[in-house]
């Protein structure tokens, strides 16, 4: 947990969240580890949040918030092709980072549920930078490229953006190291018949 001299008792606790749950998952989440883990009493939880599940709640719309604040930041008085190139590499970067891929081997189920809630929300706001007639096509599909890479983490940052160019209709832009996955140079017997 990354804390700074301006960060509140209710981001602690949020924070705090963040990590408990990649411990435990929901159901194991328990108020006590994530004020012990906040650094704060249970009172002082309690007070901030009045049970699991409100805490919860509030954890994915502070999720949410922090997504949506970086995205801002990051196409900050840029326009045009620049500013969507911009949502695409923060899209990269806050994936390679983001909390729900912590969660997915300790409860995909969660994870699932929350990619369910999420992805209407990450289509509507990324679909005012894809003008055109395919623009809600194009928002939909790059937004199903992000969850996949939250569902299933690509060591391989590079090929994601390349995914999410092509796909947004940026072009190509390969990624700066050719790629093999699981495969020898040469065909196995089995491939070439």
């Amino acid at each position: 947990m990354v804390l700074t001299a301006a960060t509140t008792t209710r981001e602690r606790i949020l924070e705090a969240t963040l990590e408990v749950l990649t411990r435990t998952g929901t159901r194991g989440l328990s108020l006590s580890d994530v004020a012990a883990t906040a650094g704060v009493s249970r009172p002082t939880l309690y007070r901030w949040f009045s049970s699991k599940e409100a805490l919860l709640e509030a954890f994915g719309i502070y999720e949410q918030q922090k997504y949506d604040a970086g995205i801002a930041g990051a196409v900050a008085g840029l326009d045009g092709e620049a500013r969507l190139d911009a949502i695409l590499r923060f899209i990269v970067a806050f994936q390679h980072t983001y909390s729900l891929r912590r969660v997915v081997d300790v409860e995909p189920e969660h994870v699932v549920y929350q990619m369910n809630r999420v992805m209407p929300i990450m289509r509507e706001r990324l679909l005012p930078n894809f003008p055109g007639p395919d623009g809600v096509i194009v928002a939909n599909v790059v937004t199903r490229i992000a969850l996949s890479h939250a569902l299933i983490p690509d060591d391989d940052p590079e090929l994601f953006y390349a995914e999410l160019r092509h796909a947004s209709g940026l072009g190509q832009k390969h990624p700066s190291t050719p790629r093999r996955r699981h495969r020898s140079a040469r065909p196995t017997p089995q491939e070439t018949v």
